[in-house]
């Protein structure tokens, strides 16, 4: 949860609950957490080891970023497992999950316009982490039509 909260800016802890008398566990220690990312509200439970168990990427949380340089700053601050990532997902230091995935991924892939859409996937299946100019530019096209389609309109 610290981690977390040092990660994203608008991040706290709302509420911290610690073993007593009346729950098994160690008296003292920390049961519960109660934390917000981004306005999204979390709780950890202090469970213990337990055998097993591991996080999947079946469960992810995404990481909608205005920017290329709120992708950076994530990926560079979450990203843990290099041989993990692929398409903008990457797996943290305690093994969760993460989408770091630009708002503008959505419009790219399901434009208007299928052939562009496709290409704009295609190009996103050879990243890592996601860069939007690149990503963009593949949208567009050859660059140097899309100026000479450009060029033929004005």
């Amino acid at each position: 949860m610290n981690f977390y909260v040092s990660v994203f800016k608008n991040a706290k802890i709302t509420d911290t609950q610690r073993f007593g008398d009346d729950v098994p566990g160690p008296k003292g220690k920390t049961m519960t957490v109660a934390f917000e990312l981004e306005g999204q509200n979390f709780v950890a439970l202090n469970g213990g080891p337990v055998e097993g168990f591991t996080f999947s990427p079946a469960t992810s949380f995404v990481v909608s970023c205005e920017n290329q340089e709120e992708v950076d700053y994530y990926w560079k601050k979450l990203s843990a497992v290099p041989e993990a990532e692929q398409c903008g997902w990457l797996r943290d230091k305690f093994g969760v999950t993460w989408q770091v995935v630009p708002t503008v991924l959505r419009e790219l892939m399901s434009g208007p316009d299928p052939e562009a859409a496709k290409r704009a996937t295609a190009a996103m299946m050879q990243m890592k982490k996601l860069d939007i100019a690149a990503l963009q530019k593949a949208y567009d096209g050859n660059s140097l039509l899309t100026e000479r389609r450009s060029a033929a309109t004005n």
